[in-house]
């Protein structure tokens, strides 16, 4: 039998980073992944970094991340997570405007630029757009994007330099305590892993695995809709824009192409059976609210897109803390984890490690919907804007 400091259950984003920043503390690690490193939704996020959050802590994270990805390769000693800073654009309709400044001022103040733009100032700098409900809009400079993949490998594989343990194809079906306040992960196979800690980092897998102990959580997975195009004979948008009334985000692609993704909230679904493939009916849907809102991209081409799954919380935020004594999770990242994630693996090694944990993080506690207190997010039903 292996024994361990700490056995991080998940090797997406999350688990890659609680993994590499636990092994930069010299902390045994194993990390047990029931597919490859960031198959699930990281492998498809539209990955897109930007600080504009109503949240303080997740903005301050977004901020500390985006350093590290600024440095990613010397951080990690090799990785490469392709950051292209590009800014990002965030049109908002006038009952967002009283909101919008007083989060602007406050991202100012934790050092996330952010300029507030008038409907004329829009209309003048950004005259590409249908401005027809929209009247405030956020420019943020240093947004930018990266590559999930990337990402998520340069963190593991520092890991793995370090010491850790990566078991693939390895899925955990049981999880119990010790009479030595260890616990035991069983496999599918049969092996058994100890480990003094456990970190649950497995995003819509999250509450299966929380029913092995005994937890619940209000946790579910939705199934969330991005279509691709190429540029046909359309003029180029060189940054992420964002329209929140018509529940929609864009990114530029590195491959001659673009993406566009939703906001709207869907229904939920089990993470094991749904459907992956980009109905035409939805692209469609997503084609009329983008070109609606930016005219010139009707020249250019649909080419196909997917499905991929958020793990949500009631309030769109995520859950990260403790659920049992020596059993911590992060998930509930509804789509917007990737861009905290190099940062907050921090935050999560010293909440394991019994280090010094930033006040912040305590608002993130699963036990919060049992105390009835839900977190501020977004504008209205774009809640992940966080």
């Amino acid at each position: 039998m292996s024994i361990y400091d700490v056995a991080i259950v998940g090797a997406g984003v999350h688990g890659a980073s609680a993994a590499m920043h636990l092994a930069e503390r010299g902390v045994s690690t194993v990390v047990l992944e029931k597919a490859t490193p960031a198959s699930g939704p990281t492998g498809r996020s539209s990955a897109v970094l930007r600080g504009y959050y109503v949240n303080e802590f997740l903005a301050t994270a977004t901020r500390e991340s985006v350093e590290l990805f600024r440095n990613f390769t010397e951080w990690t000693h090799g990785g490469e997570a392709r950051y292209v800073p590009c800014g990002a654009l965030f049109l908002h309709a006038a009952e967002d405007g009283p909101k919008l400044h007083t989060v602007a001022a406050r991202l100012n103040e934790l050092g996330t630029k952010t300029e507030v733009l008038s409907f004329d100032q829009l209309a003048r700098e950004f005259p590409m757009f249908d401005l027809d409900g929209i009247e405030w809009g956020a420019w943020e400079p240093i947004a930018g994007h990266a590559d999930p993949a990337g990402t998520t490998n340069g963190m593991l594989n520092r890991a793995i330099q370090l010491g850790t343990d990566l078991r693939r194809m390895t899925t955990v079906t049981g999880i119990s305590r010790r009479p030595s306040r260890t616990f035991a992960l069983t496999t599918a196979s049969g092996d058994v892993i100890e480990a003094g800690a456990v970190l649950l980092a497995a995003g819509p897998w999250s509450a299966g695995l929380l029913g092995l102990i005994g937890v619940e959580l209000p946790l579910w997975a939705e199934r969330h809709i991005i279509a691709t195009y190429g540029w046909g004979d359309a003029v180029e948008v060189p940054f992420v824009w964002a329209s929140i009334p018509d529940g929609i985000y864009f990114k530029p692609e590195l491959h001659a192409q673009y993406l566009v993704g939703t906001l709207w909230e869907e229904d939920h679904v089990d993470p094991d059976d749904f459907d992956q493939e980009l109905a035409p009916a939805e692209q469609l849907r997503i084609t009329m609210a983008t070109v609606g809102r930016l005219p010139n991209l009707e020249e250019s081409e649909a080419f196909s897109g997917y499905a991929a799954l958020y793990d949500v919380a009631p309030d769109w935020q995520p859950v990260a803390g403790a659920v049992d004594d020596g059993i911590f999770i992060i998930a509930g990242t509804a789509g917007h984890g990737f861009k905290w994630a190099p940062a907050m693996g921090g935050h999560l090694a010293d909440l394991i490690t019994g280090g010094a944990v930033d006040p912040g993080l305590a608002q993130f506690s699963p036990d919060r919907f049992s105390r009835g207190q839900q977190l501020d997010a977004g504008y209205g039903a774009a809640k992940i804007l966080g």
